[in-house]
């Protein structure tokens, strides 16, 4: 995309149209070079049943850029609903579970639901697993499970495979035993086995006790029996290693048993990749400065929530085409990637470099990393936008997925089943009022949300719309849906967007407010205010059609 082309120059200010970019590119050396090369998930999200408007600030060296995308109710040309596609399947305020007789529920250092935080779900054929790790005293399991067939809007939970598994509420226990300690993440292979990760540590947030070594045990999700175990090394485990996630590669695979393949482990307390091999029964460890937390990033901010996590390397997804391995921390803003030969070669030596690629940047710091194999896009969910957006690596394409204020609070984990095509699972907590402890058990807490994943056209759809031209402090953009990319024909149709006398804005005096006229829908006005992050909410009437544009002065 050549932003160049809609470059619109004035004394005071330069106005640029996106085709609604999601991820800022490495090289900023000014203001139109950073825009040029805008290439994934933008500050700017938005509503679609209530059409609002949403406008997102950044600074890029001294410039400030405002993208603001105004949508109807559904996003561009209908081609894609952007809440209304957000179905949730359960919700819960605390988690609740069904106990063993004589559990000692009473203990809030057994069960303390407050304590109690999802991390991620895996969707299985029958049942849906839930990961809760000990971030603190009182979780009682560390693995549960609902029924699909359970339609209750809040199941209540079961502990996988039985409640003989957990730790919690036993004086003594044996590690050799496969006892489950705390478990980030999950993944199910083409054996219908499920591959759990247990990073063996208790109460992270809290004293931080190596209660066991990290573990993978694998579970026949027929007989819901332990068929694999694989204890991690201490060669490859560092001081306070948390091992979070896990990938398994089956792209080489031949023995149909899924037992000879790769597993790719994310260590995010003392960053790194670790790698196990199957076949061979070997795991080495990898290591690069694009694995660790950017310490300008570990403040994190959902609404006006603000709490500080210096996370490394969290999210991985991977791409069975071409064989490649995507990856972020979650104290940045950036996405990297490294081949799978890379990752397989074994060992580095001390200053052999791997070949990390570094991808682009994000709005806003996120978790999980979610590869659609229906068009090989890019599915993430940057936090403070609170929304979840794909971009494809190679052709650059970008969505916004759903967008939802309240649903979308820090989700967690993104992935889908191979029993449902074209269909894609979130998992949200409030996990920024479980870290500062604020949480309202009155309120829902935990989603579990399905989302209707576009068709190829219906994402193209979204790039659909010229700039106009400046005229004295008004400025005009088509708002016509069926205008082409620089097709020439844009001034029909015009709308004019201009600045009010009356901003409303005493913590980013630097935004406006504007004003919305045209033939066809009259006259509105954005109203709103800004938070503290001068990102500014507005609030418009329904209009019919959707366009962006943005704004940016010195």
């Amino acid at each position: 995309m050549k932003v160049k082309d809609f470059k619109i120059k004035t004394k005071t200010h330069r106005f640029y149209l996106y085709m609604v970019p999601l991820v800022k590119s490495a090289a900023v050396k000014n203001s139109v070079t950073a825009t040029k090369r805008l290439i994934g998930p933008t500050q700017a999200f938005h509503t679609a049943k209530r059409a609002q408007v949403t406008v997102n600030m950044w600074r890029v060296r001294n410039i400030v850029l405002v993208v603001l995308l105004i949508a109807h109710n559904v996003f561009f040309c209908g081609s894609l609903a952007v809440r209304s596609n957000l179905e949730i399947v359960k919700q819960w305020k605390l988690f609740s579970y069904e106990f063993p007789p004589h559990a000692p529920v009473s203990d809030p250092d057994y069960y303390n639901p407050i304590n109690v935080v999802p991390t991620s779900m895996t969707v299985a054929y029958d049942r849906i697993f839930i990961a809760t790790p000990k971030l603190f005293a009182g979780v009682p399991t560390t693995v549960a499970y609902i029924s699909k067939s359970d339609y209750s809007e809040s199941p209540i939970l079961r502990s996988y495979p039985d409640w003989t598994y957990t730790v919690s509420g036993r004086s003594s226990f044996n590690c050799s035993d496969s006892y489950l300690v705390s478990v980030y993440r999950m993944r199910i292979d083409s054996c219908n086995r499920l591959w759990i990760l247990d990073a063996g540590v208790s109460r992270t947030f809290e004293d931080s006790e190596q209660t066991c070594r990290p573990k993978i045990l694998v579970f026949d999700l027929n007989t819901d029996q332990v068929v694999r175990r694989i204890e991690l090394p201490n060669d490859v485990l560092r001081n306070q290693s948390i091992l979070v996630n896990l990938i398994v590669d089956e792209t080489t695979s031949t023995s149909g048993t899924c037992d000879d393949v790769f597993v790719y482990i994310a260590d995010t307390v003392r960053p790194a990749i670790i790698v196990y091999d199957g076949a061979r029964d070997m795991v080495w460890r990898l290591s690069h400065p694009a694995m660790w937390p950017d310490p300008d990033f570990g403040l994190i901010q959902i609404l006006n929530d603000k709490f500080f996590i210096s996370d490394g390397v969290i999210g991985l997804a991977f791409d069975t085409v071409n064989g490649i391995l995507y990856f972020q921390p979650l104290a940045t803003d950036r996405i990297f990637s490294i081949t799978k030969d890379a990752l397989r070669a074994g060992p580095r030596q001390l200053h052999d470099i791997l070949p990390i690629r570094f991808l682009g940047k994000k709005s806003s710091q996120g978790l999980p990393l979610y590869l659609a194999p229906q068009d090989g896009s890019l599915l993430f969910s940057p936090v403070t936008e609170t929304a979840i957006v794909s971009w494809h690596p190679q052709t650059k394409q970008q969505a916004v997925l759903s967008y939802d204020v309240n649903a979308l609070q820090f989700v967690a984990d993104i992935s889908a089943s191979p029993w449902e095509n074209d269909v894609v699972y979130a998992m949200s907590s409030k996990f920024n009022r479980f870290t500062l402890q604020t949480v309202n058990r009155d309120e829902i807490n935990f989603r579990l949300m399905r989302i209707k994943y576009p068709s190829r056209s219906a994402v193209s759809s979204q790039r659909l719309f010229t700039p106009t031209d400046r005229v004295s402090s008004e400025l005009y953009v088509n708002g016509v849906n069926a205008s082409a990319l620089n097709d020439g024909g844009y001034r029909s149709g015009l709308e004019r967007v201009a600045p009010t006398l009356n901003p409303a804005f005493s913590l980013a005096p630097s935004s406006k407010l504007y004003q919305l006229q045209g033939p066809r829908i009259g006259l509105h006005t954005f109203t709103g205010s800004s938070v503290p992050t001068a990102a500014s909410v507005f609030q418009l009437g329904q209009l019919g059609y959707s366009y962006s544009l943005g704004h940016s002065g010195n």
